[in-house]
């Protein structure tokens, strides 16, 4: 399971280039978005950064995982702010299934009531 994280953030640079001169106008208005989301506020950007990461874990997106690794370090996140973010990444990509496999019961519940 080890994966050359730098390496992969390398190649999808170059292939997000590629997106980018095929879809100018929308990865314009995505990098915006990017640089308004991240930028420093109530949260501060290494805040936002372990967000994304913790995120990036929950949907499991690798190159989302490195993009954003790679910027909690620029953003100076210590590996225990790092350790804690990826407890709340584990507990929400499981939280959710959980909410989810309860109503999924409901729903079938409720479906197998009505055609009996």
């Amino acid at each position: 399971m080890h994966k050359n994280w730098p390496a992969m953030a390398e190649e999808l640079t170059a292939a997000i280039k590629e997106v980018r001169l095929g879809a100018p106008e929308v990865t314009k208005a995505f990098s915006a978005m990017a640089q308004a989301a991240t930028a420093g506020g109530a949260l501060d950007t290494k805040t936002k950064e372990l967000i994304a990461l913790a995120i990036s874990v929950a949907i499991r997106c690798d190159g989302c995982v490195a993009f954003h690794s790679k910027a909690a370090v620029r953003h100076g996140a210590t590996r225990d702010e790092v350790m804690e973010t990826m407890g709340m990444a584990l507990y929400m990509g499981a939280g959710p299934s959980l909410m989810y496999a309860a109503q999924a019961v409901e729903a079938y519940d409720q479906f197998a009531a009505a055609a009996s």
